[in-house]
């Protein structure tokens, strides 16, 4: 029987699937979780954490293509109680301060709150972690780092937010949630390597036997991914000093728009005419796969700091693939340089060389986008060290099977889902003993809003009304104020858009005829209501009120 740590996966169908016709690495991360989770995760049964039913569906669906034969559970997103029973909320971005507000409303320990970091570059992305300090986050919640740098990342902005409210404001203490490192996983067996699926890949696309193939697989986007000129420029210079023989390079992705693809188009034309440069679409699953096992080497020269892991060099290594790549963020944690492939050194400018960037992306002078691709501008990247990167493997057919061999163990051993879900389900068992035992962090006082920039509206307003409903109020019913007049009233196009909030109609039925013999005030209504539901069923009596339908007069 499963008895792991569990928790209520946060779902949105665009961040769990790659269908779409835009592939970003967070939908191919999410995709690729869900379905290791479902393979891979030791429990008894699964949470979706979604508003509405409809996607709840959508989730079943998704979870039984991918085999899974457990109970499925819906939990309401409206309740934020609702992931209690999970113990964990997992999220696939880093926004736990805006779920670590919802809780507070309700048992800041009632569980724990995981997020995973993507993109760290974004301000959306740098937003979410620098309100972590201003945040009732607790030791019980992590935000999961996928490679070492990003924690350092995450680091140095939680140690920055800190060193300016210690100014500002003389705060001293400065908890945060966990910043474990896991790494993102993949389905190592589908990339298996297969001599008659090889054979067929590359006759499919028009490779001879002793051609060598250099395979890029990713976005193909100059600005946000990887600027491809030290590519193009360190294969031109191994292909002229190689005449008798023929390389191609193969990069299997999508172009955003006409403007990067004729970029990309007529760069390779410009900066390596000598290697056979061809495109593949790599949303098309059945290219992708002939693009991996045809390809002898495998090159990611990012060189942008929108790239914080990349899953393309771990696909690599499943692949049986040696790698060239960029000594650049997440890569080195994966690949290690002269075992699994070679890292080839990038540099960038010493802090406090780019204030104006920073400044312009701050002030939207400059989008995201630009902002990424004018601060990979100036990270270099050698293409005379690329050069001899790339000859070195091309040159030794046995250096490549060694470190081909090197890689696969090695995503098999350390990357496969198999092993990265049993990381997750051993850091939300540890989050769970932490809960039962640790400080609570900015416990809620009784009487002041949870969340103060989102308080219950009628605290935040409450001097806008003449007056508020008292327990010593009465309330009557008016004339002809019956629940089929109710019924009426309430199916008006005017009153009925707010149906997500209004009380059940029986409610307001029973509510109606309970009123029938006479005026009362609203403390002998509430006799006769549950504790839980007193807000809300006290709110329908404005309501009626408002629809014409009773009377409420001040005690």
């Amino acid at each position: 029987m499963a008895n792991g740590a569990n928790a209520a996966i946060l779902y949105r169908p665009e961040g769990f699937e790659t269908t779409g016709p835009r592939l970003m690495g967070r939908q191919a991360a999410g995709e690729g979780f869900l379905k290791g989770f479902v393979q891979h995760a030791d429990v008894e049964r699964l949470y979706c954490y979604t508003p509405r039913r409809e996607q709840a569906e959508h989730f079943h669906a998704a979870v039984r293509d991918s085999g899974n034969t457990r109970p499925v559970k819906w939990l309401n997103e409206a309740d934020p109680r609702s992931p209690a029973e999970a113990g964990t909320l997992y999220l696939p971005d880093p926004s736990i301060s805006q779920h670590a507000w919802r809780r507070r409303r309700v048992d800041q320990r009632a569980y724990s709150i995981t997020g995973i970091t993507h993109t760290t570059a974004s301000a959306g992305a740098m937003d979410w972690i620098a309100g972590l300090q201003l945040s009732p986050a607790q030791e019980w919640d992590a935000l999961i780092c996928t490679s070492t740098v990003v924690k350092q990342t995450v680091d140095f902005v939680l140690d920055a937010q800190a060193e300016f409210l210690r100014a500002r404001l003389g705060a001293q203490h400065f908890p945060r949630p966990q910043l474990p490192v896991i790494p993102l996983g993949i389905d190592t067996a589908s990339f298996t390597p297969d001599a008659a699926l090889r054979a067929q890949g590359r006759k499919a696309l028009g490779i001879e036997e002793d051609d060598i193939v250099v395979l890029f697989v990713g976005r193909l986007s100059f600005h946000a991914k990887a600027h491809p000129l030290p590519m193009y420029l360190g294969l031109e210079r191994v292909a002229r000093t190689m005449p008798g023989r023929k390389i191609h390079l193969l990069q299997a992705g999508w172009f955003a728009n006409e403007f990067i693809e004729k970029a990309f188009k007529s760069g390779a034309a410009q900066f390596c005419p000598s290697v056979r440069c061809e495109f593949v679409d790599g949303r098309d699953a059945v290219a992708r796969q002939q693009a991996w096992q045809a390809a002898d080497i495998f090159s990611s020269l990012s060189d942008n700091i929108q790239e914080t892991y990349g899953l393309a060099p771990v696909e690599a290594m499943a692949a049986g693939l040696p790698s060239v790549v960029t000594d650049w963020n997440g890569y080195r944690d994966t690949i290690r340089n002269g075992i699994d492939g070679i890292r080839v050194p990038t540099m960038m400018p010493p802090p406090g060389w780019a204030e104006d960037l920073a400044d312009r992306h701050a002030n939207q002078i400059d989008n995201y986008d630009h902002y990424c691709g004018f601060t990979s501008q100036f990270v270099a990247v050698d293409p005379e060290v690329c050069a001899a990167s790339y000859a070195r493997l091309i040159n030794d057919p046995a250096l490549r099977r060694q470190m081909g061999e090197a890689a696969r163990q090695r995503a098999v051993s350390h990357f496969d889902w198999r092993v990265v879900i049993a990381q997750y389900q051993h850091l939300w068992a540890e989050l769970a003993e932490r809960r039962r035992g640790a400080p609570e962090s900015a416990p809620r006082i009784a009487g002041q809003p949870a969340q103060p920039t989102r308080a219950d509206p009628y605290r935040a307003f409450a001097s806008y009304a003449t007056s508020t409903l008292a327990p010593n109020d009465t309330i009557a019913l008016l004339p002809g104020a019956t629940p089929q007049l109710f019924d009426a009233v309430a199916s008006s196009a005017l009153i009925a858009f707010a149906k997500a909030v209004n009380p059940p109609i029986p409610e307001m039925h029973r509510l109606l005829e309970s009123m029938k013999d006479g005026e009362r005030t609203l403390a002998q209504l509430a006799q006769d209501w549950p504790p839980e539901t007193r807000s809300w069923r006290a709110r329908s009596l404005l309501w009626l009120a408002k629809l014409g339908l009773v009377r409420i007069k001040k005690g």
